[in-house]
């Protein structure tokens, strides 16, 4: 009989080169931090739990960049290489009225491809398939990451650290108090598998493509499209668990669906992960089976691939020296060491299927609004940077916060965070903003029109 504990044996580690910066998830955030923070001079190690770059972008197959608007540096190199990668233009979407980009399209492989690109280019040493299990303090200053992998555990000590796992992974194991799901039932919005697929004629989907300037308002969103597609998908007889389920067109026929949503799991379960991730490619597959039966536009449609990594919207957000919360959305507030601007709503999707299974703001009109660097500072611990959707901040506030046109832009100034603090053997507290802006400039000298 197994006993109801059991102690692992304790183990000797021995500590990997030291690096000056490591940096834990290669998701958006995590290659912009470790972009940056090796221009900035730093030696720089990237960890990733993927057998690719780019997280949600490329293993979560979400082939649509939100809250692109007004983001320069990173993302602008980003979409010029895509662009040259692909030797096209990239699919767009504008704010109606406004002429401004606001989100763009783009071909997951072709940005796994430009994503290792850049971060070796900037010499980087990436290290894939291996997952964050602990971390090594120093009276409250993390000073080694503990990772387990094909190599078995490893402990890799650096002056500066930045989790950019999206969960938190790496501050809860260092001590980090956080925040998680809704303050009164610890409710998270639901995990989407998007899919891609093929044998679809873009004019004879049109009406329920959303965005593409062939055959909508050109490039803007439209809420029929979701409306149609839905009702497609009810009359193939396959009602999709997301109401508003959406379409958009990579290139040639080649396109992003997304009709899932896997209510109340947890990101922090391995055992609610995996139940979600294959209930959700069920669906996905009872879909397009659906659709292809039902003939039509819809006849020759197969999908090209699922994702190996579903779409999870929350985890830990971690307290740091700033909390974001619903009044800097509400009064649209400025800081004066903001890393973005944040021009996307409060967008919750649906937390209890009973009362909804679509999206809203839940009476929240926000503002744009400013990501202060202090929201990236763990409060907790020393040495702790963080990047992307984890970072310090309420429920709603994360809501609009949480896309990744956002979290670029925190990457970009967490790695030069860093690198400053490596420079000047400081801690990230005492580092003055305008030297971390001047940096990202001299980093990524490039902006949008």
């Amino acid at each position: 009989m197994v006993n109801q504990e059991w102690v692992e044996p304790s183990q000797k580690h021995i500590l990997q080169p030291e690096s000056d910066v490591i940096v834990c998830g290669g998701g958006p955030s995590g290659v912009a931090a470790a972009v940056a923070a090796a221009r900035s001079g730093a030696r720089t190690r990237l960890f990733e739990l993927q057998g690719c770059l780019g997280g949600v972008w490329t293993a979560g197959l979400l082939s649509i960049v939100l809250d692109a608007r007004g983001k320069q540096g990173f993302q602008k190199e980003l979409i010029l290489r895509l662009e040259k990668a692909g030797e096209a233009p990239l699919n767009y979407f504008y704010l109606a009225g406004s002429g401004k980009t606001h989100d763009f399209i783009y071909d997951p492989e072709l940005m796994k491809y430009t994503l290792e690109d850049m971060t070796q280019e900037a010499g980087v040493n990436i290290q894939l398939h291996t997952r964050v299990v602990g971390s090594v303090k120093e009276n409250g200053h993390l000073k080694a990451v503990i990772t387990e992998s094909k190599s078995g555990r490893q402990v890799w000590p650096a002056k500066i650290f930045i989790d950019s796992t999206g969960d938190g992974d790496l501050a809860a194991h260092s001590g980090c108090s956080f925040e998680f799901g809704r303050p009164d039932n610890d409710q998270t919005q639901p995990m989407s598998m998007v899919t891609l697929l093929v044998g679809l004629d873009p004019l004879e989907v049109a009406p329920f493509t959303n965005g593409h300037p062939s055959f909508t308002s050109p490039g803007h969103y439209d809420h029929e499209t979701k409306l149609r597609l839905a009702d497609a998908l009810r009359q193939a007889g396959s009602p999709p668990s997301y109401s508003l389920p959406v379409l958009f067109h990579i290139r040639e026929n080649l396109f992003a669906f997304c009709a899932n949503h896997e209510y109340q799991v947890s990101g922090l379960s391995a055992d609610q992960i995996s139940y979600a991730t294959l209930h959700a490619r069920k669906e996905v597959h009872t879909q397009i089976k659906a659709l292809r039966r039902m003939g039509g536009p819809w006849k020759n449609v197969q999908i090209a691939a699922t994702p190996s990594h579903i779409g999870v919207r929350e985890g830990r957000r971690i307290n740091g020296v700033y909390k974001i919360t619903i009044n800097d959305l509400i009064e649209g507030k400025h800081h004066p060491d903001a890393v973005c601007r944040v021009n996307f709503p409060v967008d919750v999707h649906a937390t209890d299927p009973s009362l909804g299974t679509s999206y809203g703001q839940e009476g929240v009109k926000s503002l744009p609004y400013d990501i202060p660097l202090r929201a990236l500072i763990a409060k907790d611990v020393q040495g702790l940077i963080l990047a992307g959707r984890c970072i310090s901040g309420d429920f709603l506030s994360h809501a609009s916060y949480r896309v990744t046109g956002n979290a670029i832009q925190m990457g970009q100034f967490a790695g030069c965070l860093a690198g400053l603090a490596v420079q000047n053997n400081s801690l990230p507290p005492d580092i003055h903003f305008e030297n971390v802006n001047k940096l990202v400039k001299e980093n990524f000298p490039y902006e949008n029109e």
